[in-house]
């Protein structure tokens, strides 16, 4: 907590020299010379408090756009957040975020990221001890896997307005797609199967 103006006074008129000359009244002009002069300290006092709260990057607010950049944000992937509480929080997931590999990661991750009810689908060759009707998954497929986001899916498709270079149909969220390209393992092949039953 921050020493006030009047206890910076009390120890300045502390630190006098003891005599008749250096009276410790406080309705002398010495004592509010000192008092004046304490108000700075104890203003610089309050500013050294809310520097420790600058230094939490869940708490800051000053220093926020620095801890930003620090941080990378905002990255490829995501957009500077409307709110300085959204700012924060995505701050702090960003340095705080550790990763993984694990189906429980990144449905933890979708989660955080607000697509609540995905599921993890893993892909797996075919072998000689295979059903009979599995799918005939060869090659890469053993490092594939699909991640199916329930819901509703937009579709924007090309019309007669369209520039040329747009594509014919797209879809999806491509923030999501980076953010999940970013985290997956190297070697994999991550699929996203919007508006699938989970």
């Amino acid at each position: 907590m921050a020493m006030t103006a009047e206890h910076y006074q009390a120890q300045l008129l502390e630190l006098l020299p003891s005599g008749p000359a250096w009276s410790r009244d406080l309705d002398t002009g010495l004592a509010k010379l000192l008092l004046a002069k304490a108000d700075e300290l104890a203003r610089v006092d309050g500013r050294a408090d809310q520097l420790i709260e600058e230094a939490d990057p869940r708490t800051t607010s000053e220093l926020l756009s620095d801890w930003e950049r620090v941080a990378g944000l905002p990255d490829e992937c995501m957009d500077l957040a409307p709110t300085p509480d959204e700012r924060r929080q995505r701050l702090h997931q960003k340095l705080a975020w550790q990763g993984g590999q694990s189906v429980n990661f990144f449905i933890n991750l979708l989660e955080v990221l607000g697509y609540p009810g995905c599921t993890i689908t893993e892909f797996r060759p075919f072998r000689a001890n295979s059903r009979c009707n599995a799918s005939l998954n060869q090659g890469g497929w053993r490092f594939a896997w699909r991640i199916n986001v329930p819901g509703s899916v937009t579709i924007r498709a090309m019309n007669a307005t369209s520039p040329c270079s747009a594509p014919i149909r797209r879809w999806g969220d491509s923030s999501l797609a980076c953010i999940l390209a970013r985290y997956r393992p190297a070697h994999t092949i991550l699929y996203i199967s919007y508006g699938a039953a989970a």
